[in-house]
């Protein structure tokens, strides 16, 4: 109420001042309006949403449906969040469960990487029925991570253990392959063309999986033991790498199979999850100063913006147009923030 009183009184006399063609005082009046305006306008903020307690949400993955799918690692199950309505569905996975990844399929389904029962595990949107699709017996413990889909509608999947995969879903059939190095294999992504990159953790590694035959090329990073973790391929295809142990990001660029690298701002930063929009703004989750960091690949800028709760452990972070969706694994939220909201 205050603020449209004032905004009535500045603009009655704006007009007495425009009526008495005052030029000067006019443009004056017209500053001091502005001024007003940006006063009363909040800067932008994140939207937390609250998940089951105990639930350490490790990863989260937005749906076309508006709806949001998190990983409830500690509770063995998966949820379901609608931001509209506060609403939350719990699908429990099973027997043993340790639920890693979420990803969301061409079918609409919930595809999970389920590291307690060694299987990669479906749950229907309408119906919420579980499938299960578990690894061959000679692969046990694979400590299984990441998942994407590839062009062909192929799950291509990660273990830190020492192994990556594919699944068909229409045929149910799957392959294991050993990574190079061996254990390691973490974060996933396709680009645009259908190329199939991992990162390896361990390994401090880019590796670059031909579908074909299952072999995996490795592609080195210029800084050693770097910590490759997390993956995301920008629209014109080029591989953005979170770099934990350096603190830094990194870019390889296939058509030029060249590397470019940043270090994050801050004291000793760790970069754990990578996100790029549909602007190819890339979106970093940094440990160190508990906070989410937009790099602007065109100036080279970096934003950081403070979480809302201290030591969140952001894991994983995914989005859709307009929004990045984050989960606080230590505090059991997961948050949007308004990414068109932030400044370019």
């Amino acid at each position: 109420m205050l603020k449209v009183v004032a905004m009535n009184r500045i603009a009655a006399t704006l007009r007495k001042i425009l009526e008495a063609r005052n030029v000067r005082v006019a443009a004056f009046a017209l500053a001091c309006v502005a001024i007003v305006c940006a006063a009363q306008t909040p800067p932008a903020s994140f939207d937390s949403f609250a998940v089951p307690s105990g639930s350490a949400p490790h990863d989260v993955a937005p749906s076309p449906d508006g709806t949001v799918w998190f990983t409830a690692q500690a509770r063995g199950s998966a949820g379901r969040l609608d931001p509209r309505s506060g609403k939350i569905d719990s699908i429990a996975l099973g027997s043993g469960s340790a639920p890693h990844g979420v990803i969301v399929g061409p079918d609409q389904a919930a595809w999970i990487t389920d590291g307690g029962q060694n299987a990669i595990v479906r749950v229907d949107s309408k119906t919420l029925a579980v499938t299960r699709f578990p690894l061959p017996k000679d692969r046990p413990n694979a400590n299984l991570n990441t998942a994407v889909f590839d062009k062909q509608g192929h799950l291509w999947f990660t273990g830190q253990s020492g192994i990556y995969g594919e699944l068909d879903p229409k045929r149910g059939t799957m392959r294991v392959f050993d990574a190079p190095d061996g254990a390691g294999p973490y974060g996933i992504c396709v680009t645009p063309d259908g190329g199939l990159y991992f990162a390896s953790l361990a390994g401090s590694y880019l590796g670059h999986i031909d579908p074909a035959t299952g072999a995996a090329q490795v592609i080195e990073p210029p800084t050693p033991d770097q910590g490759a973790r997390r993956v995301w391929s920008d629209s014109q295809g080029r591989v953005w790498v979170s770099e934990w142990n350096a603190g830094g990001v990194g870019m390889f660029d296939p058509s030029t199979q060249r590397w470019r690298e940043w270090r994050l701002p801050g004291d000793k930063p760790h970069a754990y999850a990578i996100f790029v929009d549909d602007h190819d703004i890339v979106w970093l989750s940094e440990w160190s100063a508990n906070a989410l960091v937009r790099f602007d690949p065109h100036t080279e800028r970096f934003d950081v913006l403070p979480l809302p709760r201290d030591h969140a452990n952001v894991r994983q972070m995914m989005g859709r147009a307009g929004e990045v969706w984050l989960s606080e694994s230590a505090t059991d939220h997961l948050v949007r923030y308004p990414s068109r909201a932030a400044k370019n």
